[in-house]
């Protein structure tokens, strides 16, 4: 581990050292970045964020749920508000599945065992970006765009059953559980302000990794046509995704499905500032991550060719 920290101060250092000698550049990174999370991620995700938060306040999500209680007990071992979670994921996008996992725990409505479960389907991509930005815009194929979120669904679905044992480790209880909620009408302010915080830490990431890229991009040009989309990919996914629309159909599609699935380290830190709370490893939830990408790449490749 101290060896690990070594390096990477190390490249942190090599980092500033660039950004120092080659500002002007590094700038137009961040700002790229910025606007990257003012236009696209800021209007379509801060909504859902007060708007879950309000709806779970008010402890009406297991009325709603109680029809999945029992499939999704057996499936996945956790509760019916599962279901909603995973429904407002998929309609959301990232990183909001996270938030709304984080909310029930921080709420007393779960514990960690069942929040380490749920996050292994809940964390999803929305139609918005699959069938709009990478289907539509950057594929050009419609049909493909509807194939990707076919397996992004089914992905996140048959994820959850990979881990559907997973346990977390100690008191899974949430030591703030026996704090008094206060309704929607009291609260409101307070969910607005941890959800300005949130998307704020989102901003930041996102700009971050921007800068990432761009310092690694003279490395990355020096890899092959079909590893360098994947390699930006697994760091931020929409650059990954517009460099892997480049390729033929196929190959594209299935790259870009295993992106969208895994996610990109980008969207992990995203996830895992909302999931702070939970204590649960980085790598464990990077590794869900990294099955689901899997399991979504492979359906794709099915659907593709059968289709």
């Amino acid at each position: 581990m101290k060896k690990f920290n070594f390096f990477i101060t190390i490249l942190l250092i090599v980092l500033v050292v660039l950004i120092a000698l080659n500002s002007k550049v590094f700038i137009s990174a961040a700002l790229n970045g910025i606007s990257a999370w003012a236009f696209n991620v800021l209007p379509c995700i801060f909504p859902f964020m007060i708007i879950t938060k309000i709806i779970i306040s008010m402890g009406q999500v297991e009325k709603f749920c109680k029809p999945f209680s029992r499939p999704f007990l057996k499936l996945y071992g956790t509760s019916g508000s599962s279901a909603y979670v995973f429904f407002m994921s998929i309609l959301a996008g990232y990183p909001v599945g996270s938030q709304m996992v984080a909310s029930l725990y921080e709420s007393g409505k779960i514990d960690r065992t069942q929040a380490y479960r749920m996050s292994s389907f809940c964390s999803n991509s929305g139609p918005m970006f699959i069938i709009g930005t990478v289907g539509c815009l950057l594929l050009k194929n419609a049909a493909a765009g509807g194939i990707l979120f076919a397996s992004h669904v089914l992905s996140a679905l048959l994820n959850g059953l990979v881990y559907r044992k997973i346990r977390a480790r100690g008191n899974t209880q949430n030591a703030e559980e026996n704090v008094q909620v206060l309704p929607a009408s009291q609260s409101f302010g307070d969910m607005v302000g941890t959800s300005v915080q949130a998307i704020l830490n989102v901003g930041g990431i996102i700009c971050f990794f921007f800068i990432i890229i761009e310092a690694l991009s003279p490395f990355l040009g020096l890899l092959p046509g079909v590893v360098r989309p994947l390699a930006e990919g697994l760091i931020e996914l929409t650059r990954g995704c517009i460099d892997a629309s480049s390729l033929p159909t196929f190959a594209a599609s299935v790259m870009c499905s295993f992106m969208i699935g895994f996610g990109g380290f980008s969207t992990i830190l995203q996830s895992m500032t909302m999931l702070k709370k939970l204590r649960m490893p980085v790598w464990l939830f990077s590794v869900m991550k990294f099955s689901q990408g899997l399991i979504s790449a492979g359906i794709t490749a099915v659907l593709m060719l059968a289709i």
